[in-house]
């Protein structure tokens, strides 16, 4: 069996492909937004950014090599058959149609279109998210031209507009860091809060839908051995680690420095709106218009891809890849008119249940690849993960829901969890659990 070497441009161009459909609306607007409310505690909240929106999403990368998995049900099967299924289908739904696929047209009009046209456009806003889905639809109907599209084309485009920008803010900072004060939870917990505000890129889920495509294409590139996968996915996530934590530190330092000329925004779309009239006038209106609509655009051909691909998988015999593509453009474009606060607010809690979770799962699989197939390994970590999760969720509920008496009633039991009120009740329990069947596996010889 003929096994392929990567070149050096090949190994670019597929990290430069996996960055590109990773590196879209939340990666933009979280970030720049985090930098304001971090102010003087810039780094530290900017290594909690990273240590989720970057490391984790690289672990999950290198776990799904490890694990030998062709899918993310094969691989949350090692916890259950029934969670794996139910667990899939919530992670592409909420990196898909539900949230984030929508929330990429909605950035990318909130930031490129509103300043040119103002609030409360309706028509404009339905007549772009149609447009922005249908472009998307049409190039992710050849999946297989992914490298070209993205890689080879949309990223670096976006790279080089993003580029103008960040260059003319290094030369002439708008202010000072070390004058800049921090605010709420950065002041006395600027890792956690960074941490969390991780979450909200989504790029653990993302990856564990994208290491599939990421296989695939390393496959179709003639790459056959599994050794080799594991070694070049490797390679490729040490690229992708490398330009996400280069960017993401530059636009958070954007974010905190630009407040020696501007007051905080109310996110962090208004925030690189105005960062780039105060730099370029009118111009940097259509500067960010453009690294926008390029970002969201290449992450959008990504998820369509991705939750085509695995919904037909989980459901043979009811839609084909393509007309499931049109399916999921089509919900997208319906739920991007709701808005995209309203998109965040109403991710918020779904994030907060899933991502530990995710996680976990990730843990899981590292601690399998040094102790043996062990399902215990999965299991208690797991349960705990999830139980805990699940009460993080229900703190940051909308207000009407999270005012309710059973909601209340629930709080009150999770509030006796450590590092509830930073909204990581989950961590310490699932580390102790996993700790503990590792203890187990290894005392009992484990399940080779």
């Amino acid at each position: 069996m003929n096994n392929h070497k990567l070149t050096s441009a090949e190994y670019l161009f597929v990290g430069s492909m996996l960055f590109g459909m990773l590196f879209g609306a939340g990666n933009l607007i979280f970030p720049v937004h985090m930098g304001q409310l971090a102010g003087a505690h810039f780094w530290s909240a900017n290594i909690g950014f990273i240590a989720t929106g970057v490391l984790m999403p690289f672990l999950a990368l290198i776990a799904f090599g490890l694990s030998g998995s062709g899918s993310l049900e094969e691989l949350a099967g090692k916890v259950h058959p029934v969670f794996a299924r139910i667990f899939t289908v919530l992670l592409y739904l909420t990196i898909g149609p539900a949230f984030a696929l929508p929330r990429t047209a909605t950035v990318s009009y909130q930031i490129g279109i509103v300043p040119f046209v103002g609030e409360n456009q309706t028509l404009i806003l339905a007549g772009f998210t149609f447009l922005f889905m249908a472009v998307a639809l049409l190039f992710s109907l050849k999946p297989s031209k992914l490298v070209v599209y993205i890689g080879k084309f949309l990223n670096p485009v976006f790279l080089a507009f993003l580029a103008i920008l960040v260059a003319v803010a290094l030369v002439h900072p708008m202010g000072s860091i070390a004058g800049s004060l921090p605010q709420g939870d950065y002041v006395d917990h600027a890792f956690l809060t960074g941490f969390k505000e991780g979450y909200n890129t989504m790029d653990v889920l993302a990856m564990l839908a994208f290491s599939v495509v990421v296989i695939n294409t390393l496959k179709d590139l003639g790459v056959r051995d599994v050794t080799t996968i594991s070694v070049d996915l490797l390679k490729v996530g040490a690229i992708v680690v490398f330009l996400m934590s280069l960017i993401y530190t530059l636009i958070t330092w954007l974010g905190t420095s630009s407040l020696g000329q501007l007051a905080v925004s109310a996110n962090g779309g208004i925030a690189l709106a105005q960062i780039a009239h105060g730099y370029f006038g009118p111009v940097g209106g259509m500067l960010l218009a453009a690294i926008v609509t390029f970002a969201c655009l290449k992450t959008a051909i990504g998820l369509i891809t991705a939750c085509a691909n695995t919904f037909q998988e989980l459901f043979p015999g009811t839609l084909g890849y393509k007309a499931y593509c049109v399916v999921f453009a089509g919900i997208s474009f319906l739920i991007g008119n709701v808005g995209l606060t309203q998109i965040i607010v109403l991710a918020v809690p779904i994030l907060m249940f899933l991502y530990p979770m995710a996680i976990t799962l990730i843990l899981s699989s590292f601690a399998s690849s040094l102790l043996g197939k062990d399902r215990r390994l999965y299991r208690w970590p797991m349960v705990l993960a999830g139980v805990a999760a699940f009460g993080d969720a229900l703190s940051v509920l909308p207000k009407g829901l999270q005012g309710t008496a059973p909601v209340q009633a629930l709080l009150g039991c999770y509030h006796q969890l450590p590092l509830f009120s930073l909204g990581m009740s989950w961590l310490l329990p699932t580390l102790a659990a996993l700790a503990a069947a590792a203890a187990a596996v290894k005392l009992s010889g484990g399940k080779q």
